[in-house]
Order: C-alpha cells, then structure tokens, then sequence
C-alpha cells in the first residue's frame, strides 16, 4: 500500500511539475490537460494537450455600421474561346516550289475549319499536298492551335502550313 501511494504522490508531483513548465509560471491563458500514465515497469509517462486560446471574435466599434453592404462584385463576361470569331487569311509561306496559304474558320471561339486558299499543285508535290494537308489540318484543329507536328514525307508543306496558320490565328487571338 505504502508503494501504491509513493507512486501515486510521485505520478502527481510530476504531472503539477509539467503543468507549472507548460504554464510558464502564473498567466490567464487556460491549462493545458496532462494525461498521466504508467507503464508496465512502472515509469510515469506524461502526455501533454494543450487546449487551445480561443480566438476573439471582432465586435463593431462604434465607427463601424452593422447596416453597410459590401461593394458590389463585377465578374468580368466569360470567354467562349481564345480565338474572335470570323475567317481569317494566313500568309503565304514558300514550300519547296509553291505556297501554301490557309483560311482559318472561327466559331464559338474555336477554330473550326481550315480551307486551303493556295497549295502545292503540281506534281510530286500535288500528291505530297493530298496526304499531307488533310492531316495538318485535323491536328490543327484537334489542337486548336498551329503548333503540330510535321507531316513525314512533307517537309517543305508542314513548315508552310504552319507559317500560314500561325498568322492567321494571330490576327484572330482575343
């Protein structure tokens, strides 16, 4: 019985001496909750929780009126796309032996179609058009954006296409 208390007496001394250290002396501030325990071979564990100051909440000063309405919130319209709608003709840009030039369709903010003014029409290069231009123009279009990747075996076209593109999506950025 004797250990019993002596434990017990040396458990709470402990725990106040905690407290006292949390506390840093004499304050207002709430007291911290300690949680005594003792393990199996009987050592005091101290496990420390603080509660927390609470934080004041703001009362109007005689200055402030209860009555007063925040400014009204301006939301600026909201954007359908990046481009201004209308149709808009790229410059002409050299490929090989002829130009390429393009027409980009806005609509909806979007870039919507792509109608080839000027291409490569002759020869080798009519037929490098023929593959090349209908995949340029579905990635441009997929991308929104000229900036796609070459077409193989259209070296000279892919530029082209690009070059044209570009400035026309230049004149139509919102």
């Amino acid at each position: 019985m004797k250990k019993f208390i002596l434990s017990s007496f040396v458990i709470l001394s402990f725990g106040a001496y905690v407290i006292w250290q949390n506390m840093g002396g004499i304050s207002n501030s709430p007291l911290p909750q300690n949680i005594v325990t003792v393990s199996k071979n009987k050592t005091p564990k101290v496990v420390v929780n603080t509660v927390p100051t609470p934080i004041p909440t703001p009362t109007p000063s005689s200055d402030q009126t209860s009555t007063s309405t925040p400014p009204p919130v301006v939301v600026p319209p909201k954007k359908t796309g990046q481009y201004n709608d209308g149709e808009y003709i790229g410059d002409a840009a050299f490929a090989y032996n002829e130009n390429v030039q393009v027409k980009a369709i806005i609509s909806g903010g979007k870039l919507t179609d792509i109608q080839f003014v000027q291409y490569p029409n002759s020869g080798r290069s009519a037929r490098i058009s023929s593959f090349a231009l209908p995949v340029l123009k579905q990635e441009a279009i997929k991308a929104q954006s000229a900036n796609v990747n070459a077409v193989s075996g259209a070296s000279y076209t892919s530029p082209a296409f690009v070059q044209s593109l570009s400035s026309a999506l230049a004149q139509a950025k919102a």
